[in-house]
């Protein structure tokens, strides 16, 4: 606590702050009910995370009717996901609700550092993600031969590569404080953790969100019109054939594009009002509250428990697999080779 006397008054107004030190932050003090109630969603929200893709990457790494290049697109994504809800969600949870940081500068680099890779690498992922899924529908016959496993593992290289290379250098090197140190700003105060709250980060960040999102949406959209095409005619052909095994193929493509579609409509809800706000926040001197900074940023990161959710409503391979998966059959020596996509 600190004493903070006010300018023309006699009273002393004790303000708490986050260290004993000059120019520490000011604390916000919340009433146990509301903490507890914070900690427990945060706490749901982290275990949700966690255990969702934690399914995934099991179900994908296990079976081997899921090795395909989608599938491995997933499975680097989920373990994104993965990361963030062990590495990088307990962390903020206690700055969150204790409106502090207590782990130290350097430990804020690295937790800063692994926040912005696991965040860039799953929106590159979904921009990957949704290429091949273009490819699959709007090129069938090429897909095979364009999109194979070696290309699968190429993007999945990118997706990590770039958004480390940019992190790293941007919070551990000198270069960019040293070239454009004009358009940076200092920690505002001694406990925020708050590296990144400069005018440079806010502009480079809304690029990096926004070209990936707009590619996403015209590739989603052109895989609608042609998908809606491809069922008409589907449906043409099984009233005067019935249905055979190419056509259920190519039903489970229009399905995986509706389904990454959807995950893709999620994510630009998760996250477009925190960009929005981070580059606003920019031109307006850093006007956000900090509670609702933290609202902002704690709604992007629910979008890493939502890609399971997304694939337990929508894919019924995958409830077979996290059945297998709970009840502990995957253990036997020939569970890997079950074919999950048989009716």
């Amino acid at each position: 606590m600190s004493s903070v006397q006010k300018p023309g008054a006699d009273e002393v107004v004790s303000t708490p702050l986050c260290y004993e030190v000059n120019g520490s932050c000011s604390r916000t003090l919340y009433p146990f009910g509301i903490q507890l109630a914070i900690y427990m969603t945060c706490a749901m929200g982290m275990l949700l995370t966690v255990l969702g893709n934690l399914m995934v990457v099991i179900a994908v790494s296990h079976f081997k009717a899921l090795h395909t290049p989608t599938n491995f697109l997933l499975l680097s994504l989920a373990f994104a996901d993965l990361l963030l809800g062990l590495t990088v969600l307990p962390f903020s949870t206690i700055r969150s609700v204790e409106s502090c940081w207590y782990f130290g500068d350097d430990f804020c680099r690295l937790h800063t550092f692994l926040d912005t890779l696991f965040c860039l690498t799953s929106i590159f992922h979904l921009c990957f993600i949704s290429i091949d899924r273009h490819y699959a529908i709007c090129h069938p016959l090429l897909y095979p031969t364009k999109f194979t496993i070696r290309v699968a593992c190429v993007y999945i290289a990118i997706g990590w590569g770039v958004p480390a290379i940019y992190t790293f250098v941007f919070l551990y090197t000198n270069a960019v404080e040293e070239g454009l140190g004009h358009f940076l700003q200092d920690v505002p105060c001694v406990g925020s953790c708050q590296l990144l709250f400069n005018k440079l980060w806010g502009w480079l960040n809304f690029p990096l969100f926004f070209f990936p999102c707009l590619i996403m949406i015209i590739l989603y959209m052109k895989i609608f019109i042609v998908a809606n095409r491809q069922a008409k005619q589907i449906s043409s052909i099984n009233k005067r054939t019935g249905s055979g095994p190419c056509l259920e193929a190519s039903k489970r493509e229009r399905k995986a594009a509706k389904t990454l579609g959807i995950a893709v409509g999620i994510y630009l809800l998760c996250w477009l009002p925190f960009t929005i706000d981070t580059m606003v926040d920019c031109l307006l001197d850093f006007i956000t509250p900090p509670v609702l900074f933290d609202v902002l940023i704690w709604f992007a990161y629910f979008n890493s428990a939502c890609n399971p959710l997304i694939y337990v409503f929508s894919y019924r391979w995958f409830r077979k697999a996290v059945k297998l998966i709970l009840t502990r059959k995957v253990f036997g020596s020939r569970t890997s080779t079950v074919d999950l996509y048989q009716e």
